[in-house]
């Protein structure tokens, strides 16, 4: 019979190379830590299966459907291009601009999320302001960081950290408890981008741009240039409408068609704008002239209602040269943004005001959002990142494992041997490094779930309360800034801003050292052992 306490720390241990690796997605990693410690009889199948049910994780993937729901109609464009087109072309006020306009929208929708929509804004921004994009996207992604600790919606991290404090006989953090935590941070974080920003960040081109989502006002300029279009192209982005362009491919059905400008399409009710072979556009306007038979390769542009472009650019026989859905999300306040905002407002409200259960506001928020037709049900599920679902679903059971094995007592043993118990912040600040180590190669989530049980194990050691402990977890595991592997938003913005592995760390250390600060000086301050 293999010992549990060993059996724990070898599959954590396979587990952290399988991430590390990046040869097996980390869903399945999940999964098999989940599946390995029941193999071995450190807990049960339940046991092992129950992280599939937690309310955290079900909570967790409602707040993936809200963050689709704000970018898909709009809203999070919309906020960007407000913000930033007004902040002037200065590296330092667009620094200030970007850092705080990524934080608040990063309190309410996703990180990933809010920097996927802010990213392109960035980028135009950057360049129209003559400066090299990679002097204002590294910022953007280390402040969506501070911004994720605004909330309780910032990260799934922060409701980890709250359901293991209450669980462990402490309180929930409130729904904005957590900002007391994070504004100093975000102004910390702001304060030194733009003091070491000119030093610590590179002013490199990027050798492609292409990973950032289309702009419709430069694809409207480039529809009329190289269609050579008499229409209004201020006109072909609309909350309701759009423009699309479409490739005829090898052996389509539509092949020998005949048609011609302004005649509409079969399916979808299309309007075709104008026609393209060897780059050149097929003549219009007149009465006069022959309809074209298409032949592969051919270009058309059509247009009509979004979810038509949609539909049409799924058949078979076209290949859309831009998915209108990138251009869509573009478009600021689109079909559905009121509702998608008084959706957001409302769950909110229930969340900070502790009405319902949290996972209870985020299903309520999810299943408005499909009954007032701000999303289908194809778009809820694939919004909802089952990656992360996964992983921390197949994660959780190594937390149970850790604290019913007594793996978790044992570490905080080594770890309050090592810095004895006469200074409770001297244990936070052991707990914390740590964090920050492990931090840097696995994701936050996945650092935070093997951590709680030791920190819960270090507050009941030292009879201290869990409330700091679990706070300086979220604040530490946010300081993944060393490695562009460490985030996915980290990752994000590597190729458009031409960045180089060490890069991160340059700019990383003065963050991360300042959020450690934070987690051992200001929290318990706040939060009181």
């Amino acid at each position: 019979m293999v010992d549990p306490i060993v059996a724990t720390f070898v599959i954590l241990a396979l587990a952290m190379v399988g991430f590390v690796s990046g040869r097996v997605p980390i869903a399945l990693v999940a999964v098999g830590v989940a599946l390995a410690l029941w193999a071995t009889g450190v807990i049960t199948l339940p046991q092992a299966l129950a992280g599939f049910g937690d309310s955290t994780v079900i909570f967790i993937a409602t707040l993936f459907v809200v963050s689709e729901a704000l970018d898909a109609t709009g809203v999070t464009a919309w906020a960007g291009q407000q913000v930033i087109g007004r902040a002037g072309t200065g590296r330092r006020q667009l620094t200030v601009v970007v850092a705080l306009m990524v934080a608040v929208l990063t309190a309410f929708i996703s990180l990933n999320g809010a920097v996927a929509a802010l990213l392109p804004v960035v980028v135009v921004v950057a360049l129209n302001a003559g400066i090299a994009p990679s002097r204002l996207l590294l910022p953007l992604a280390f402040s969506s960081h501070a911004g994720s600790l605004l909330a309780l919606t910032g990260t799934p991290v922060n409701v980890l950290v709250s359901d293991a404090a209450a669980n462990a006989g402490g309180e929930r953090f409130g729904y904005f408890e957590f900002a007391l935590a994070g504004l100093p941070l975000l102004a910390i974080t702001v304060a030194i981008l733009v003091t070491f920003g000119d030093r610590l960040l590179p002013d490199r081109k990027a050798d492609q741009l292409d990973t950032a989502p289309a702009d419709p006002e430069a694809m409207a300029r480039e529809f009329r240039r190289s269609y050579d279009l008499t229409h209004d192209t201020g006109t072909f982005y609309t909350p309701d409408e759009g423009v699309a362009e479409v490739m005829i491919t090898p052996r389509s059905e539509y092949i020998g068609r005949k048609v011609f400008p302004g005649m509409t399409t079969l399916r979808e009710n299309l309007v075709i704008i104008a026609i393209k072979r060897n780059g050149e556009r097929h003549p219009s306007g007149s009465d006069d002239d022959e309809p074209e038979a298409l032949r592969p390769g051919d270009s058309l542009l059509v247009r009509g209602p979004w979810d038509a472009l949609e539909r049409y650019v799924r058949l078979p026989g076209v290949i859309p040269v831009t998915e209108p859905q990138s251009l869509r999300r573009a478009v600021p306040l689109g079909r559905g943004a009121r509702r998608a905002i008084a959706v957001l407002v409302a769950m909110v409200v229930l969340l900070a005001s502790g009405l319902v259960p949290a996972v209870v506001a985020g299903l309520l928020a999810a299943g408005a959002l499909v009954l007032l037709r701000v999303l289908d049900l194809p778009q809820v599920w694939r919004s909802i990142q089952w990656s992360t679902v996964v992983l921390i679903a197949g994660l959780i059971p190594l937390s149970t494992a850790f604290i019913e094995t007594g793996a978790a007592e044992l570490v905080a043993g080594w770890l309050l041997d090592l810095v004895g118990t006469a200074s409770p912040h001297l244990a936070l600040l052991a707990i914390c490094l740590l964090t920050l180590l492990l931090g840097q190669v696995i994701s936050n989530a996945a650092t935070v779930l093997v951590m709680i049980p030791i920190a819960l194990s270090v507050a009941a050691t030292l009879d201290a309360s869990v409330q700091p402990f679990m706070m300086a977890l979220t604040v530490v595991g946010a300081a993944a800034f060393f490695t562009p592997i460490a985030t996915p938003v980290n990752l994000m913005v590597l190729e458009p801003g031409g960045y180089k592995f060490g890069d991160y760390w340059r700019l990383g250390t003065p963050l991360a050292l300042a959020y450690v600060v934070i987690a051992v000086l200001w929290v318990p301050v706040i939060w009181p052992f």
